[in-house]
């Protein structure tokens, strides 16, 4: 049996089946980097958290 015919229900996924995860990978795929953006001169999403309050960035 491959992936595509296993009837698993998702946990916690951000899609719901074979198909819609290929259309996001392809959509990933051609999403830009920070970098890209800020050659073109658009401005990159910003921080989504406080480097000092939980040590992440």
């Amino acid at each position: 049996m491959n992936f595509k015919e296993q009837k698993v229900e998702p946990f916690n996924s951000m899609v719901t089946s074979f198909e819609d995860m290929e259309q996001l990978g392809r959509q990933m795929e051609r999403q830009r980097t920070n970098e890209e953006l800020k050659q073109d001169e658009r401005q990159p999403d910003p921080i989504q958290y406080d480097n000092q309050k939980d040590g992440k960035q």
